[in-house]
């Protein structure tokens, strides 16, 4: 009976937001179903808002730790360095099944944006916290309070990227 079936995708932009139509026609070219989804590949202002909260859920009771505070003493920068790599490895992934999956190349700048926005803000919100309770000697030792706030980011930044999730 429906042997024939084809479907079309096009993207418009609705009220200002990105929106998918998928049009669904019988063999004889006509309309069966629309189905209108909303594209979520932007990163808005209520994005930026809902990174700080979900930074801030996990930077919280992993910022305030003493073992966190020595292990950025103690690590040496290169494992820093990787553990900042790990977590945009991370954001990365889980944002592109979350968003870009198989419309990525259309894309592709909304992504690195959302993936760098996140890790970024979620860095400066660990560094305020940790400025904050004096835990990051910027003037005396930044390498120490640098090394303190990404390893404390890596947490905050999962958090932030599920956090963005949730619509």
């Amino acid at each position: 009976m429906f042997r024939d079936i084809k479907a079309k995708s096009e993207v418009v932009r609705i009220a200002g937001k990105l929106k998918e139509i998928v049009t669904i026609h019988d063999e004889k070219g006509n309309v069966l179903h629309k189905i209108i989804s909303p594209l979520m590949v932007e990163f808005h202002p209520k994005d930026v808002l809902q990174v700080v909260i979900g930074a801030s859920i996990l930077a919280v009771p992993v910022g305030f730790t003493e073992e966190t505070w020595n292990l950025g003493k103690t690590l040496p920068l290169k494992n820093v360095v990787g553990l900042l790599l790990l977590s945009l490895l991370f954001i990365s992934v889980f944002v592109y099944h979350n968003y870009y999956k198989n419309i990525l190349k259309d894309h592709l700048g909304e992504f690195v944006k959302r993936v760098c926005s996140t890790y970024l803000i979620s860095f400066i919100v660990v560094a305020l916290l940790l400025t904050l309770i004096q835990r990051t000697p910027w003037n005396t030792d930044w390498i120490i309070a640098f090394k303190r706030v990404v390893i404390v980011t890596f947490p905050a930044s999962m958090s932030a990227a599920v956090a963005d999730v949730i619509k």
